[in-house]
């Protein structure tokens, strides 16, 4: 190792040639033995000393069938080991603090440290939650009003039959077997609409104008005025015009209605409000540092690293 020196002590004789197995016999009473230096790495500040203690420790604390891989003899596990083992793991410690030389998995642990602390640096800069004034929680209310205004919504397995004929044969054979097991195979063997047919028809939960909390869905509102008609768990008596179609309306559940008041939740409003300050502290302090520092980067090279596939996704279970 360049600019490093390493010194191997001479080896104490009475040491490493004292007759018997590799424990220590004398219960660590000789102190001045076991303080004797078996080799010395390094230089300076750094350096690193094994003694006799150490070696004798080790070794005692290693099962005998793990020793016997070192040699034959005590003489030979004692120098084997000494060599392989101790005096390599020092050099190595000593290696891991020259200049240039890093380890991405503790760089990667300082990097994301370093990062934890400037966010906790931010938040407690922060003015706390409390001194949001309540015009600015007031309008986040009046902005965000169906969050804590919400009407009354009705859960809804819809088949879409194309005939009357088939409706009603649909509808005798789910209401003689009320499973979702046996609306699922109905659905998907007689529904015509392909969006829902694989989930059993499930529209989700519908308000009265029959806007569904599945992201693009809606129906029409005679869906929902049916299934008003009757209880949870419950069959709509007789398919309902749908347009052009006919559909067996299922009920499974209710949703009730919400309302909140703005005193009610301006304490969870201004903790919201709080963590976006800091939130946008951080993009801020982010954004001006990636302009001061980030340079010479090539997202072309993205291309270049391969990227093991993602797993197929399990189908969403029946509700």
């Amino acid at each position: 190792m360049k600019g490093r020196s390493l010194v191997l002590a001479a080896v104490v004789a009475a040491s490493l040639t004292t007759s018997g197995g590799t424990r220590a016999q004398d219960g660590g009473a000789d102190g001045a033995r076991r303080a004797s230096v078996v080799a010395r790495i390094g230089d300076g500040a750094k350096t690193r000393e094994i003694t006799v203690g150490e070696l004798e420790d080790r070794l005692a604390a290693m099962p005998s069938f793990q020793r016997a891989i070192y040699g034959a003899t005590p003489d030979a596990v004692r120098r084997a080991f000494l060599n392989d083992v101790l005096v390599r793991g020092a050099l190595l410690d000593l290696a891991a603090g020259a200049p240039g030389v890093t380890n991405p998995a503790i760089d990667h642990a300082l990097d994301r440290a370093r990062s934890n602390a400037t966010l906790r640096a931010l938040r407690a800069a922060a003015p706390p939650a409390s001194e949001i004034p309540t015009t600015e929680v007031q309008a986040y209310y009046d902005e965000n009003r169906a969050r804590y205004d919400a009407p009354e919504r009705i859960q809804v397995w819809r088949i879409l039959c194309s005939t009357r004929a088939d409706a009603e044969s649909v509808l005798a054979a789910a209401v003689a077997t009320p499973t979702p097991k046996q609306f699922v195979e109905l659905a998907r063997e007689h529904s015509k609409d392909k969006a829902t047919y694989l989930r059993g028809g499930n529209l989700g939960f519908l308000t009265a104008d029959g806007v569904s909390n599945e992201p693009g869905l809606q129906v029409d509102p005679a869906i929902v005025r049916a299934a008003q008609a009757v209880r949870d768990g419950e069959f709509v008596s007789a398919p309902v015009v749908e347009g052009a179609y006919f559909a067996v309306v299922w009920r499974r559940g209710t949703i009730a209605a919400s309302q909140h008041s703005v005193k009610q939740v301006g304490a969870q409003i201004r903790d919201g409000l709080s963590k976006l300050r800091v939130k946008k502290d951080a993009d801020d302090l982010v954004a001006r540092l990636r302009a001061a520092a980030v340079h010479d980067e090539h997202a072309d090279l993205l291309d270049l690293v391969d990227v093991a596939p993602l797993p197929a996704a399990a189908p969403a279970p029946s509700r």
